[in-house]
């Protein structure tokens, strides 16, 4: 039997652009990860990754979600205040992030579950010895 290769559970997001900076000044202060897909460092080509990721969002909602359709797709990810070894993320963690998001809402579109991506990396500072 083969393990699961190592993974980061994401929220994928549609943001108005308008809105980017301020929904991850709310995040990031929850230890919660914006990842725009176009930048992402898990892609080779991001741009088109992004425009693909957006189109299928979009085009699934039959209509209902046109307005987004040049909004910026994002994966939202747990800091390490979160997590806790291999046991899943705690509720208080999901709770955390749709308070956040509801508390977007004109300006984001997403669909409540998680998906996992490739490890994602945060730079962490060292401080000077």
């Amino acid at each position: 039997m083969s393990r699961r290769e190592p993974h980061e559970n994401v929220a994928t997001v549609l943001v108005d652009p308008a809105a980017l900076r301020d929904l991850e000044l709310d995040l990031v202060t929850l230890d919660l990860w914006v990842w725009p897909v176009a930048t992402a460092p898990i892609y080779p080509d991001g741009p088109r990754a992004a425009f693909q990721l957006r189109r299928r969002l979009v085009e699934a909602r039959l209509g209902a979600w046109d307005l987004a359709a040049d909004w910026t797709p994002v994966w939202i990810s747990f800091g390490d205040g979160w997590r806790r070894g291999d046991e899943p993320l705690p509720w208080a963690a999901h709770v955390a992030l749709y308070d956040t998001l509801e508390h977007h809402a004109d300006h984001v579109r997403y669909r409540r579950g998680l998906g996992g991506v490739p490890r994602l990396s945060v730079a962490h500072e060292t401080e000077p010895r």
